[in-house]
């Protein structure tokens, strides 16, 4: 796919309608603005960088925060509060997509993307200094939680910003392909999750549990310089600017979109059930499940979720692509059918306990995952007006995260424990699935 992003200009007049003078403003700078390829790097190194944050706790948190932070309870208690963690940086999510999206929508994009990098990598590398409960008693679970809250605030506002900054500034050909580029983000910041922690796998147990694990949160100190040098070279979108040009931002982007909006929020919010259900499913209580339950070492959980994430950032942009020719919807609903179709088939084959069937199993879960997430910003920003967009794609996924995705970890541990099999699991996964294609082909698209 490397060569449809290609370095494109800016300027969309040869692909779209001609559009209002007003919107032409400042078209004598175009010459000056970035192309089209470090739009997008931006927007990628951005989203990679925020997620691996991100996915650093969540991979520690099947490995090693039960026992650090929550030691005084069994180990299936401790990890269940270990993933609330998880639950608690989705809660961040929804504020934090009405306070970038109120300023993304009134000053623009640009600054609050800046700004919600910052927040994250900040919080991240606070995670990798923390003192543990054996050291600080009752207080270092209390300031881990608050840093998964930050975390998740930031992570509310950065998403919004990431989609726009590529697909306000996209050729209309081009809208679902460079939509797609954030979603990467997701794939390369959990790989590098992985990668990571599957390195530091091969320390003894003590080393691991005294320093390892904090080594992905402080490392991605770097990673953040290299997100921010990127994106303060990137300017504001074109679609923006005419609408600030024209004196129609919104007042209070919040409240235009709950009165003008809501029937999109809730229904985008929806849609992303089956998103929430595959992924978990994929990336984070795999690690317990497998190990735990299935019986493979904790090497070989962390090699196969390396390899799905691998696979995820080739094929989120394919899904993107194909979104350009069939529109956004139809292979949002495809990906959504396909959570529910391969969810038994999939688990079948994890249960063997054979690795080989059981990394064909998650395959077949990690291409449902691309058609549906890999389309899923374009599919939003869609469904909402330029003056609201930011406020209403941040806080639709916010609210949709919490619904589902924020306790689907601790839901397929208390299903297993309840019902002691994996189809309890599979059966969740086909009704997120369903919640998700019907809500996106209820879902009003406004044409890009």
């Amino acid at each position: 796919m490397t060569s449809n992003i290609a370095d494109e200009p800016t300027d969309k007049t040869s692909t779209r309608p001609s559009k209002a003078p007003s919107e032409s403003v400042g078209a004598d700078n175009r010459a000056h603005q970035p192309s089209m390829r470090t739009i997008a790097l931006s927007s990628l190194l951005g989203t990679t960088v925020e997620w691996f944050d991100f996915f650093a706790y969540s991979t520690a948190a099947a490995l090693v925060v039960n026992t650090l932070f929550f030691p005084e309870y069994d180990p299936v208690v401790g990890t269940i509060l270990a993933f609330g963690g998880i639950a608690v940086g989705y809660f961040g999510r929804p504020l934090g997509s009405i306070v970038f999206g109120h300023f993304g929508d009134r000053i623009g994009r640009k600054t609050m993307l800046v700004l919600s990098l910052m927040l994250m990598g900040g919080a991240t590398f606070a995670i990798g200094l923390l003192p543990t409960y054996a050291q600080i008693g009752v207080a270092a679970p209390l300031l881990l939680m608050s840093l998964r809250f930050i975390q998740g605030f930031a992570l509310g506002g950065e998403w919004g910003g990431a989609v726009l900054i590529v697909v306000e500034h996209a050729p209309a050909n081009r809208k679902g392909l460079y939509g797609s580029v954030p979603q990467i983000g997701l794939a390369l910041g959990l790989t590098l999750a992985t990668l990571i922690y599957l390195g530091l796998n091969q320390l003894p147990a003590a080393a691991f549990e005294s320093w390892g694990w904090r080594v992905p949160f402080l490392a991605s100190a770097v990673l953040v310089v290299l997100g921010l040098l990127i994106r303060l070279k990137i300017s504001e979108t074109p679609e923006f600017e005419a609408i600030r040009a024209q004196g129609r931002s919104a007042r209070v982007p919040i409240a235009e979109t709950l009165s003008t909006h809501w029937r999109e929020v809730c229904l985008a919010a929806l849609s992303f059930a089956g998103i929430g259900a595959v992924f978990y499913m994929l990336f984070t209580f795999s690690l317990t499940y497998g190990t735990e339950y299935i019986g493979f070492d904790r090497g070989q959980m962390l090699l196969m979720a390396t390899l799905c994430s691998i696979g995820a950032a080739i094929g989120i942009p394919v899904a993107g692509h194909l979104a350009d020719k069939h529109g956004a919807r139809r292979i949002f609903t495809i990906g959504s059918a396909a959570i529910a179709i391969t969810a038994f088939p999939s688990f079948w084959l994890i249960d063997t306990g054979n690795l080989m069937l059981a990394l064909f199993g998650y395959a077949l879960a990690t291409i449902a995952f691309c058609a549906s997430y890999g389309t899923l910003g374009v599919l939003y920003a869609d469904a909402f007006d330029v003056r609201i967009r930011y406020t209403g794609i941040s806080l639709a996924l916010g609210i949709g995260t919490i619904v589902g995705s924020a306790f689907v970890p601790i839901i397929y541990l208390e299903l297993l424990s309840t019902y002691g099999g994996s189809w309890a699991i599979s059966l969740y996964m086909i009704v997120a699935g369903a919640i998700s294609m019907i809500s996106a082909r209820l879902l009003r698209q406004r044409g890009l």
